[in-house]
C-alpha cells in the first residue's frame, strides 16, 4: 500500500474502519460514501427496517405502530388525557389543561431534539414533557405530567401500542383460520399418508391434517380474548407506585385516566411486575410456533420425493440461480426463521420479569428492545402464513400414489385388527408382521401375500382382504373430527 494511503488509513475513525469500504483507496472511499449518502438519507441495519427485506420479515402496519412517531404521539395522548381528567376533577386549572391538550400534537415536536435530549437524559418521556411545557403559554405548561412518573407514561404508551398491534394480529389469525377451514372442508375425505417419525404410519385425510391446525388457531383466538383484560391495563402510580404526590386523590385520578384511555385500571402498581407484557410475548410465541409447524409440514410435503402440496406459484418465486428445475419453499423458510427468533425474544421478555425492588435497573429496557421486534416479526410470520395457506396447492393424485408406495404396508394395522377376531390380536400381529417382511423382501403387494396364506384364507376371501387393504377404508373418524372443528367455529 502506498505511504499516503497508509497515512489515510491510520487517520480514519473507528466508524469508517467498520464501514466495509476499506478495500478501496481513500479517494474511492470518499466517492462511495458520498454516492451512498445521496441514495439514502438513513442507513438501516436490521431486516425489519431494511428497504429490501422489511416487507418479507414484517409489515408496514406493524412497523408504524412501533415507530418513534406513533410512540411519541402515544405519550402525548396520555398527557392530554391526564390533563383532561385532572381538570375535570379540579386538580389542575381548566385553562392549563386546555393549553396542554392543544399542544399534544406530534407535528409541533422537534424529533431531532427529542433524540438529543433522550441520549443526554437516558429516558424518552422527560424530553417530550420538556418540549410540551415550552410549547404552552405563560406557566400553564407546569401543570403538565402532574403526579405522573416516566414509567407511568412509558408503560401505558406500550399498552396502547399493544392494543393496536393485537388488533392486527387478530385479523391475521382470523384470516388464517378461515383459509384452514376451507382446506379442511374441501379435503375432508381426501386420503393421504399420516406420518410418524417421518415414516408412513396409517392413513389420514388432508382435511383432518388441516383441521388439527385449525383447532390450534381457534384456541389462539380464545387465548387472545382471555389475555386482553389482563394485558390491556394502564399504569399510573407515581414514583414508587403509591400515588403519594396526589394526596388522597390518586386512585380517583387513576380510575378516570384509565376510563379516558379505555384501558383497565390496575389493582396495584406493576412497575416491576412484568407478567402482563411477558404474557403477550408468550402468546405471540405460541402463535408463531404454530405457523412454524405449518411451514415445516409444507417444506416436507414439497420435497421432490413427496410433492403432495406446494406453496402458491408466482413467476420466478422459489427458483434457483443454478438449477432451473427447482421450486423451493420460500414463505415456509421465512416463517421458520421468524418463528425461531420470536421464541428467542420471548425468553428475553421472561428475563425482563426479574426486576429489582419498585423501579428496576436494566431489565425494563429489555422490553424496549425486544417487544417491538416480537410484534414486527410475528406480523411477518403471520403475513407469510396467511398467503401460504390461502394459496396452497394440493395434489390429491400424488397423495393417493404415496399411499400405495409401500404396496399395502401402510394398512398393516387395519389387516391385523381385521384378523384379530379370528386369530387373536397378538397372533394376528405376529403373522402380519412376518408377511410385511415378505412384502419388503419380494416387492409383492401385501394383499397378494395375505390371500396366499392358508390360515388367513380360511377366514377372509380376496374381496374382503382388498377392502382391508384399501387406505380409504381405514380413516377412522377423521371426517367426524373435521366436522367437530368446523362446527366449533360456527358455535
Amino acid at each position: 500500500m502506498p505511504r499516503a494511503h497508509v497515512a489515510a488509513f491510520l487517520a480514519l475513525s473507528p466508524a469508517a474502519l467498520h464501514s466495509g469500504i476499506m478495500a478501496l483507496p481513500p479517494r474511492a472511499c470518499a466517492a462511495r460514501v458520498s454516492t451512498n449518502r445521496k441514495k439514502s438519507r438513513s442507513m438501516t441495519a436490521t431486516a425489519i427496517d431494511s428497504a429490501i427485506f422489511r416487507d418479507i420479515f414484517s409489515t408496514a402496519a406493524m412497523r408504524h405502530i412501533f415507530s418513534d412517531e406513533n410512540r411519541v404521539q402515544k405519550y402525548l395522548d396520555i398527557e392530554a388525557a391526564l390533563a383532561r381528567v385532572q381538570a375535570r376533577l379540579g386538580v389542575i386549572p381548566a385553562q392549563a389543561a386546555a393549553d396542554i391538550i392543544s399542544h399534544c400534537n406530534l407535528a409541533e415536536f422537534d424529533m431531532a431534539g427529542l433524540k438529543a435530549q433522550t441520549e443526554r437524559i437516558g429516558y424518552p418521556v422527560l424530553p417530550v414533557v420538556q418540549q410540551l411545557v415550552r410549547l404552552c403559554r405563560d406557566d400553564l405548561g407546569e401543570w403538565c405530567h402532574w403526579g405522573a412518573t416516566t414509567q407511568d407514561i412509558t408503560d401505558t404508551a406500550t399498552v396502547l401500542q399493544i392494543r393496536e398491534a393485537l388488533a392486527l394480529i387478530e385479523l391475521d389469525i382470523a384470516a388464517i383460520a378461515d383459509a384452514l377451514a376451507e382446506l379442511a372442508q374441501k379435503y375432508r375425505d381426501t386420503p393421504m399418508a399420516g406420518r410418524s417419525n417421518l415414516q408412513q404410519a396409517v392413513p389420514i385425510t388432508f382435511g383432518y391434517k388441516m383441521a388439527t391446525i385449525l383447532a390450534a388457531f381457534e384456541r389462539h383466538k380464545q387465548r387472545l380474548a382471555e389475555l386482553r383484560p389482563r394485558a390491556l391495563v394502564g399504569e399510573f402510580g407515581g414514583a414508587a407506585g403509591t400515588l403519594s404526590s396526589l394526596g388522597g386523590r390518586g386512585l380517583e385520578i387513576q380510575a378516570e385516566l384509565m376510563r379516558e384511555l379505555e384501558l383497565g385500571q390496575p389493582e396495584i402498581a406493576w412497575h416491576t411486575l412484568r407478567d402482563r407484557i411477558a404474557e403477550v410475548g408468550c402468546f405471540l410465541g405460541l402463535v408463531t410456533a404454530t405457523c412454524g409447524k405449518i411451514a415445516l409440514d409444507v417444506k416436507l410435503m414439497m420435497q421432490t420425493e413427496v410433492e403432495e402440496v406446494f406453496e402458491p406459484f408466482h413467476e420466478g418465486r422459489g427458483s434457483s440461480s443454478t438449477m432451473p428445475q427447482k421450486r423451493n419453499p420460500i414463505s415456509s423458510v421465512y416463517i421458520t426463521a421468524l418463528a425461531a427468533v420470536v421464541r428467542q425474544h420471548v425468553a428475553a421478555l421472561l428475563d425482563a420479569m426479574v426486576e429489582d425492588h419498585e423501579r428496576a435497573t436494566g431489565p425494563w429496557e429489555i422490553e424496549w428492545i425486544v417487544l417491538p421486534e416480537i410484534f414486527a416479526m410475528s406480523a411477518g410470520a403471520l403475513s407469510q402464513t396467511r398467503n401460504l395457506v390461502a394459496g396452497l396447492q394440493v395434489d390429491e393424485k400424488r397423495m393417493r400414489a404415496n399411499l400405495d408406495l409401500t404396496r399395502g404396508l401402510i394398512v398393516s394395522e387395519a389387516v391385523m385388527m381385521g384378523l384379530g377376531p379370528y386369530l387373536g390380536r397378538q397372533y394376528a400381529h405376529d403373522l402380519v408382521y412376518d408377511i410385511c417382511r415378505q412384502v419388503v423382501a419380494t416387492g409383492r403387494p401385501l394383499v397378494e401375500l395375505l390371500a396366499e396364506n392358508g390360515e388367513i384364507a380360511r377366514h377372509l376371501d380376496r374381496a374382503a382382504l382388498e377392502r382391508l387393504c384399501d387406505p380409504a377404508n381405514y380413516l377412522g373418524q377423521a371426517g367426524e373430527m373435521v366436522d367437530r372443528v368446523l362446527a366449533m367455529r360456527r358455535a
